[in-house]
Protein backbone atom coordinates (compact mmCIF):
# COMPACT_ATOMS: atom_id res chain seq x y z
CA UNK A 1 0.00 0.00 0.00
CA UNK A 2 1.18 3.33 -0.80
CA UNK A 3 1.63 6.71 0.73
CA UNK A 4 -1.06 8.00 -1.52
CA UNK A 5 -3.56 5.48 -0.88
CA UNK A 6 -3.29 5.58 2.30
CA UNK A 7 -4.59 9.39 2.05
CA UNK A 8 -7.18 8.40 -0.17
CA UNK A 9 -8.21 5.51 1.89
CA UNK A 10 -8.98 8.10 5.00
CA UNK A 11 -11.07 10.22 2.93
CA UNK A 12 -12.85 7.59 1.21
CA UNK A 13 -14.04 5.95 4.81
CA UNK A 14 -16.41 8.04 5.11
CA UNK A 15 -17.55 9.04 1.69
CA UNK A 16 -20.76 11.11 2.58
CA UNK A 17 -19.08 13.35 5.27
CA UNK A 18 -16.08 13.72 2.94
CA UNK A 19 -18.55 14.80 0.12
CA UNK A 20 -20.84 17.04 2.52
CA UNK A 21 -17.13 18.63 2.87
CA UNK A 22 -16.28 19.03 -0.54
CA UNK A 23 -19.75 20.88 -0.94
CA UNK A 24 -18.74 23.54 1.51
CA UNK A 25 -15.67 23.97 0.57
CA UNK A 26 -16.64 24.50 -3.38
CA UNK A 27 -19.46 26.60 -2.29
CA UNK A 28 -16.89 29.01 -0.75
CA UNK A 29 -14.80 29.04 -3.57
CA UNK A 30 -17.56 29.60 -5.94
CA UNK A 31 -18.54 32.59 -3.80
CA UNK A 32 -14.67 33.95 -4.66
CA UNK A 33 -14.70 33.49 -8.07
CA UNK A 34 -18.35 34.69 -8.67
CA UNK A 35 -17.92 37.83 -6.60
CA UNK A 36 -14.59 38.45 -7.71
CA UNK A 37 -14.88 37.75 -10.83
CA UNK A 38 -17.59 39.94 -11.42
CA UNK A 39 -16.37 43.03 -9.44
CA UNK A 40 -12.79 42.41 -11.35
CA UNK A 41 -14.86 42.72 -14.58
CA UNK A 42 -16.80 45.78 -13.99
CA UNK A 43 -13.50 47.39 -13.45
CA UNK A 44 -12.00 45.86 -16.79
CA UNK A 45 -15.32 46.26 -19.15
CA UNK A 46 -15.13 49.91 -18.72
CA UNK A 47 -11.71 50.29 -19.08
CA UNK A 48 -12.09 48.02 -22.75
CA UNK A 49 -14.85 51.10 -23.53
CA UNK A 50 -12.43 53.67 -22.73
CA UNK A 51 -9.98 52.28 -24.95
CA UNK A 52 -12.64 51.60 -27.78
CA UNK A 53 -13.36 55.26 -27.63
CA UNK A 54 -9.53 56.16 -27.78
CA UNK A 55 -9.29 58.01 -24.42
CA UNK A 56 -5.67 58.31 -22.76
CA UNK A 57 -6.76 60.52 -19.69
CA UNK A 58 -10.64 60.36 -17.94
CA UNK A 59 -11.87 63.75 -15.95
CA UNK A 60 -14.20 62.72 -13.57
CA UNK A 61 -15.43 62.91 -10.22
CA UNK A 62 -16.33 59.71 -8.75
CA UNK A 63 -16.88 60.07 -5.18
CA UNK A 64 -19.08 56.98 -3.86
CA UNK A 65 -20.89 56.40 -6.63
CA UNK A 66 -21.45 54.17 -9.88
CA UNK A 67 -21.74 57.17 -12.00
CA UNK A 68 -19.40 60.16 -11.92
CA UNK A 69 -21.03 63.50 -10.43
CA UNK A 70 -21.61 66.44 -12.40
CA UNK A 71 -19.81 69.25 -12.78
CA UNK A 72 -19.80 72.79 -15.17
CA UNK A 73 -18.77 71.90 -18.56
CA UNK A 74 -16.69 75.34 -18.85
CA UNK A 75 -14.12 73.24 -16.82
CA UNK A 76 -13.15 71.61 -19.94
CA UNK A 77 -12.07 75.60 -21.39
CA UNK A 78 -9.08 75.31 -18.38
CA UNK A 79 -7.71 71.98 -20.02
CA UNK A 80 -8.24 72.53 -24.00
CA UNK A 81 -5.28 74.29 -24.64
CA UNK A 82 -2.46 72.13 -22.55
CA UNK A 83 0.31 71.20 -24.14
CA UNK A 84 0.75 67.48 -24.94
CA UNK A 85 -3.47 66.95 -25.47
CA UNK A 86 -4.62 65.87 -28.99
CA UNK A 87 -8.45 66.39 -28.28
CA UNK A 88 -11.16 66.60 -25.64
CA UNK A 89 -14.86 65.25 -25.62
CA UNK A 90 -17.03 66.38 -22.75
CA UNK A 91 -19.56 63.23 -21.42
CA UNK A 92 -22.83 62.93 -19.58
CA UNK A 93 -22.81 59.12 -18.53
CA UNK A 94 -25.18 57.77 -16.37
CA UNK A 95 -27.19 54.39 -14.67
CA UNK A 96 -30.46 54.49 -14.95
CA UNK A 97 -33.76 52.64 -15.96
CA UNK A 98 -34.85 52.93 -19.67
CA UNK A 99 -38.71 50.53 -20.06
CA UNK A 100 -38.24 47.04 -19.37
CA UNK A 101 -34.48 47.30 -18.10
CA UNK A 102 -33.62 48.25 -14.32
CA UNK A 103 -30.00 49.42 -15.33
CA UNK A 104 -28.87 50.91 -18.83
CA UNK A 105 -26.02 53.02 -19.30
CA UNK A 106 -26.50 56.27 -21.23
CA UNK A 107 -24.01 57.63 -23.05
CA UNK A 108 -24.42 61.58 -23.72
CA UNK A 109 -21.60 62.62 -26.15
CA UNK A 110 -20.61 66.15 -27.15
CA UNK A 111 -21.44 66.58 -30.74
CA UNK A 112 -18.73 66.38 -33.03
CA UNK A 113 -16.38 64.86 -30.68
CA UNK A 114 -14.11 61.85 -30.77
CA UNK A 115 -15.83 59.84 -28.64
CA UNK A 116 -18.37 59.24 -31.55
CA UNK A 117 -15.70 57.95 -34.00
CA UNK A 118 -15.40 54.98 -32.55
CA UNK A 119 -18.79 53.39 -33.42
CA UNK A 120 -19.15 51.18 -36.25
CA UNK A 121 -22.81 51.07 -37.39
CA UNK A 122 -24.12 47.90 -38.29
CA UNK A 123 -27.72 48.90 -39.26
CA UNK A 124 -29.78 52.83 -39.57
CA UNK A 125 -27.44 56.13 -39.16
CA UNK A 126 -26.06 58.33 -36.86
CA UNK A 127 -28.39 61.44 -35.69
CA UNK A 128 -27.88 64.23 -38.16
CA UNK A 129 -27.32 66.80 -35.49
CA UNK A 130 -26.99 68.16 -31.98
CA UNK A 131 -30.52 68.27 -30.85
CA UNK A 132 -32.50 65.97 -33.13
CA UNK A 133 -34.58 63.88 -30.90
CA UNK A 134 -33.17 60.36 -31.25
CA UNK A 135 -30.72 57.87 -30.09
CA UNK A 136 -28.52 55.00 -31.50
CA UNK A 137 -27.70 51.71 -29.59
CA UNK A 138 -25.10 49.37 -28.82
CA UNK A 139 -26.18 46.20 -30.08
CA UNK A 140 -26.29 44.44 -26.68
CA UNK A 141 -28.43 47.28 -25.81
CA UNK A 142 -30.90 46.45 -28.67
CA UNK A 143 -31.17 43.30 -27.34
CA UNK A 144 -32.09 43.98 -23.94
CA UNK A 145 -34.48 46.42 -24.74
CA UNK A 146 -36.03 44.57 -27.28
CA UNK A 147 -34.90 47.69 -29.54
CA UNK A 148 -35.24 48.16 -33.57
CA UNK A 149 -34.67 50.97 -35.86
CA UNK A 150 -37.31 53.23 -35.88
CA UNK A 151 -38.88 52.25 -32.52
CA UNK A 152 -39.45 54.62 -29.98
CA UNK A 153 -37.56 54.82 -26.50
CA UNK A 154 -38.76 56.99 -23.60
CA UNK A 155 -35.50 58.37 -21.62
CA UNK A 156 -36.91 60.77 -18.66
CA UNK A 157 -40.53 61.84 -19.84
CA UNK A 158 -38.91 62.46 -23.58
CA UNK A 159 -39.44 60.24 -26.29
CA UNK A 160 -36.87 59.73 -29.05
CA UNK A 161 -36.22 57.48 -32.06
CA UNK A 162 -33.98 54.35 -32.33
CA UNK A 163 -32.08 55.59 -35.73
CA UNK A 164 -28.88 53.61 -35.70
CA UNK A 165 -27.26 50.51 -33.96
CA UNK A 166 -23.55 50.38 -33.65
CA UNK A 167 -20.70 47.95 -32.54
CA UNK A 168 -18.54 50.34 -29.92
CA UNK A 169 -16.21 47.59 -29.76
CA UNK A 170 -16.32 46.97 -26.24
CA UNK A 171 -18.66 45.43 -24.28
CA UNK A 172 -19.77 48.54 -22.19
CA UNK A 173 -20.26 50.58 -25.48
CA UNK A 174 -22.69 48.03 -27.26
CA UNK A 175 -24.24 47.82 -23.83
CA UNK A 176 -25.19 52.10 -24.13
CA UNK A 177 -28.13 54.00 -25.28
CA UNK A 178 -25.96 56.67 -27.21
CA UNK A 179 -27.02 59.98 -27.90
CA UNK A 180 -25.91 63.98 -28.05
CA UNK A 181 -24.93 65.71 -25.18
CA UNK A 182 -26.62 68.80 -25.81
CA UNK A 183 -30.17 66.75 -25.92
CA UNK A 184 -29.29 64.58 -22.77
CA UNK A 185 -28.47 68.08 -20.97
CA UNK A 186 -32.09 69.55 -21.94
CA UNK A 187 -33.86 66.01 -21.33
CA UNK A 188 -32.87 65.13 -17.74
CA UNK A 189 -32.73 69.53 -16.44
CA UNK A 190 -28.21 69.58 -16.73
CA UNK A 191 -27.95 71.87 -18.99
CA UNK A 192 -23.97 73.22 -18.88
CA UNK A 193 -23.23 69.96 -16.98
CA UNK A 194 -21.17 67.15 -18.10
CA UNK A 195 -19.52 64.70 -15.26
CA UNK A 196 -16.80 63.05 -17.76
CA UNK A 197 -14.08 64.32 -20.18
CA UNK A 198 -12.17 62.03 -22.32
CA UNK A 199 -8.75 63.27 -23.14
CA UNK A 200 -6.79 62.02 -26.04
CA UNK A 201 -2.82 63.00 -25.62
CA UNK A 202 -0.58 63.75 -28.18
CA UNK A 203 1.02 60.47 -29.91
CA UNK A 204 3.47 59.02 -28.30
CA UNK A 205 3.81 59.95 -25.06
CA UNK A 206 4.86 57.07 -22.32
CA UNK A 207 2.79 56.16 -19.36
CA UNK A 208 4.90 58.48 -17.52
CA UNK A 209 4.30 61.75 -19.17
CA UNK A 210 0.75 60.71 -18.97
CA UNK A 211 0.79 60.60 -15.13
CA UNK A 212 2.45 64.34 -15.48
CA UNK A 213 -0.01 65.44 -17.52
CA UNK A 214 -3.10 64.14 -15.10
CA UNK A 215 -0.92 65.94 -12.39
CA UNK A 216 -0.71 69.37 -14.56
CA UNK A 217 -4.97 69.08 -14.67
CA UNK A 218 -5.21 68.48 -11.80
CA UNK A 219 -3.44 71.45 -10.40
CA UNK A 220 -6.17 73.39 -12.79
CA UNK A 221 -9.08 71.82 -12.00
CA UNK A 222 -9.54 70.94 -8.60
CA UNK A 223 -13.37 70.30 -9.02
CA UNK A 224 -12.46 66.78 -10.59
CA UNK A 225 -10.14 64.25 -10.95
CA UNK A 226 -7.79 63.47 -13.72
CA UNK A 227 -6.42 59.35 -14.14
CA UNK A 228 -4.76 57.23 -17.11
CA UNK A 229 -7.81 55.80 -18.77
CA UNK A 230 -7.22 52.30 -17.13
CA UNK A 231 -6.80 53.70 -13.42
CA UNK A 232 -10.18 55.66 -13.19
CA UNK A 233 -12.60 53.41 -12.46
CA UNK A 234 -10.26 50.67 -10.46
CA UNK A 235 -9.46 54.24 -8.49
CA UNK A 236 -13.43 54.99 -7.28
CA UNK A 237 -14.49 54.47 -3.34
CA UNK A 238 -17.58 52.89 -4.89
CA UNK A 239 -15.34 50.53 -6.98
CA UNK A 240 -13.13 49.90 -3.94
CA UNK A 241 -16.30 49.26 -1.76
CA UNK A 242 -17.84 46.57 -4.40
CA UNK A 243 -14.25 44.84 -4.24
CA UNK A 244 -14.26 44.90 -0.75
CA UNK A 245 -17.52 43.31 -0.07
CA UNK A 246 -17.05 41.01 -2.75
CA UNK A 247 -13.64 39.86 -0.94
CA UNK A 248 -15.27 40.34 2.50
CA UNK A 249 -18.28 38.17 1.82
CA UNK A 250 -15.60 35.79 0.29
CA UNK A 251 -14.02 35.50 3.48
CA UNK A 252 -16.64 34.54 5.46
CA UNK A 253 -17.52 31.57 3.10
CA UNK A 254 -14.37 30.25 3.03
CA UNK A 255 -14.31 30.49 6.78
CA UNK A 256 -17.20 28.53 6.48
CA UNK A 257 -15.40 26.01 4.66
CA UNK A 258 -11.75 26.15 6.94
CA UNK A 259 -14.26 25.19 10.13
CA UNK A 260 -15.93 22.03 7.63
CA UNK A 261 -12.19 20.82 6.77
CA UNK A 262 -10.98 20.85 10.73
CA UNK A 263 -14.19 18.65 11.67
CA UNK A 264 -14.11 16.41 9.04
CA UNK A 265 -10.19 15.95 9.92
CA UNK A 266 -11.02 15.84 13.64
CA UNK A 267 -13.52 12.90 13.16
CA UNK A 268 -11.20 10.75 10.73
CA UNK A 269 -8.30 11.47 13.48
CA UNK A 270 -10.91 10.46 16.13
CA UNK A 271 -12.22 7.33 14.57
CA UNK A 272 -8.58 6.36 12.96
CA UNK A 273 -6.64 6.74 16.14
CA UNK A 274 -5.69 3.04 16.65
CA UNK A 275 -4.95 2.95 12.69
CA UNK A 276 -2.48 5.52 13.45
CA UNK A 277 -1.23 4.44 16.55
CA UNK A 278 -0.22 1.03 14.64
CA UNK A 279 1.48 2.78 11.64
CA UNK A 280 3.54 4.88 14.77
CA UNK A 281 3.97 0.75 16.14
CA UNK A 282 5.06 -0.45 13.22
CA UNK A 283 7.89 2.48 12.77
CA UNK A 284 5.95 5.70 11.11
CA UNK A 285 7.92 8.45 12.50
CA UNK A 286 5.10 11.47 13.90
CA UNK A 287 6.35 13.67 11.41
CA UNK A 288 5.09 11.67 8.98
CA UNK A 289 1.80 11.22 10.27
CA UNK A 290 1.52 15.20 10.26
CA UNK A 291 2.32 14.76 6.72
CA UNK A 292 -0.44 12.00 6.11
CA UNK A 293 -3.01 14.23 7.84
CA UNK A 294 -2.09 17.59 6.00
CA UNK A 295 -2.06 15.54 2.80
CA UNK A 296 -5.70 14.23 3.44
CA UNK A 297 -6.76 18.08 4.27
CA UNK A 298 -4.94 19.48 1.63
CA UNK A 299 -6.01 17.19 -0.84
CA UNK A 300 -9.87 17.72 0.18
CA UNK A 301 -8.79 21.67 -0.49
CA UNK A 302 -7.46 20.86 -3.81
CA UNK A 303 -10.31 18.71 -4.96
CA UNK A 304 -13.28 21.62 -3.31
CA UNK A 305 -11.73 24.28 -5.12
CA UNK A 306 -11.60 22.59 -8.71
CA UNK A 307 -15.37 21.51 -7.90
CA UNK A 308 -15.77 25.80 -6.72
CA UNK A 309 -14.09 27.10 -10.05
CA UNK A 310 -16.54 25.03 -12.05
CA UNK A 311 -19.95 25.99 -10.00
CA UNK A 312 -18.57 29.27 -9.53
CA UNK A 313 -18.05 29.81 -13.43
CA UNK A 314 -21.66 28.75 -14.39
CA UNK A 315 -23.01 30.38 -12.19
CA UNK A 316 -21.34 33.68 -13.24
CA UNK A 317 -22.28 32.64 -16.63
CA UNK A 318 -26.32 32.73 -15.63
CA UNK A 319 -25.38 35.80 -13.97
CA UNK A 320 -24.06 37.68 -17.06
CA UNK A 321 -27.38 37.17 -19.25
CA UNK A 322 -29.50 38.49 -16.29
CA UNK A 323 -31.48 41.47 -18.07
CA UNK A 324 -30.15 43.20 -15.26
CA UNK A 325 -26.73 43.11 -15.68
CA UNK A 326 -26.23 41.70 -19.53
CA UNK A 327 -24.32 43.98 -21.53
CA UNK A 328 -23.11 46.02 -18.27
CA UNK A 329 -19.83 43.93 -17.62
CA UNK A 330 -17.76 40.92 -18.72
CA UNK A 331 -16.92 39.05 -15.61
CA UNK A 332 -13.00 38.15 -15.23
CA UNK A 333 -12.97 34.22 -15.62
CA UNK A 334 -8.95 34.35 -16.33
CA UNK A 335 -6.95 31.85 -15.60
CA UNK A 336 -5.02 34.04 -12.88
CA UNK A 337 -8.25 33.67 -10.75
CA UNK A 338 -8.97 30.64 -10.97
CA UNK A 339 -5.00 29.41 -10.32
CA UNK A 340 -5.93 32.03 -7.39
CA UNK A 341 -8.92 30.65 -5.83
CA UNK A 342 -7.89 26.66 -5.78
CA UNK A 343 -4.55 27.80 -4.24
CA UNK A 344 -6.93 29.40 -1.98
CA UNK A 345 -8.92 26.20 -0.89
CA UNK A 346 -5.45 24.26 -1.05
CA UNK A 347 -4.02 26.48 1.91
CA UNK A 348 -7.27 26.52 3.80
CA UNK A 349 -7.01 22.69 3.84
CA UNK A 350 -3.59 22.89 5.45
CA UNK A 351 -4.64 25.35 7.78
CA UNK A 352 -7.77 23.27 8.53
CA UNK A 353 -5.53 20.01 9.24
CA UNK A 354 -2.63 21.79 11.22
CA UNK A 355 -4.30 21.23 14.48
CA UNK A 356 -6.15 17.80 13.71
CA UNK A 357 -2.48 16.58 12.40
CA UNK A 358 -0.88 17.51 15.79
CA UNK A 359 -3.62 15.60 17.67
CA UNK A 360 -2.65 12.53 15.62
CA UNK A 361 0.93 12.84 16.30
CA UNK A 362 0.97 13.31 19.95
CA UNK A 363 -0.98 9.60 19.89
CA UNK A 364 0.63 6.93 21.91
CA UNK A 365 2.13 3.74 19.99
CA UNK A 366 0.87 1.47 22.92
CA UNK A 367 -3.33 2.66 22.45
CA UNK A 368 -2.65 0.45 19.46
CA UNK A 369 -3.28 -2.44 21.88
CA UNK A 370 -6.79 -1.11 22.98
CA UNK A 371 -9.63 -2.60 21.39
Amino acid sequence: MTFFTVIVRGLMRRPVRTGLTLVGISIGIAAVVALVGISRGFEQSWSKGMKARGTDIVVSNMGNALAPKPFNSSLRDSIVSLPKIAATCGLFVDLTSIESSSMTIVSAREWGGFAWQSLNLVSGRLPKDAMEPVVVLGQNAAEVLKKKLGDPIQIEAKELTVVGIVDGGALVENGSVILSLPLYQKISSNEGKINIIDIRATPGLNEEDIKKLCAEINVLIPEARAMPAGDNVGNSQAYKFISAMSWGTSLLAVIVGVLGVMNTMLMTVFERKQEICILLAIGWRRARIIRMVLLESALLGLLGGIGGVMIGSIGVKVLERMPAIHGLLEPDLSPRLMAISVAISVIVGVISGLYPAWRSSRLKPSLAMQG
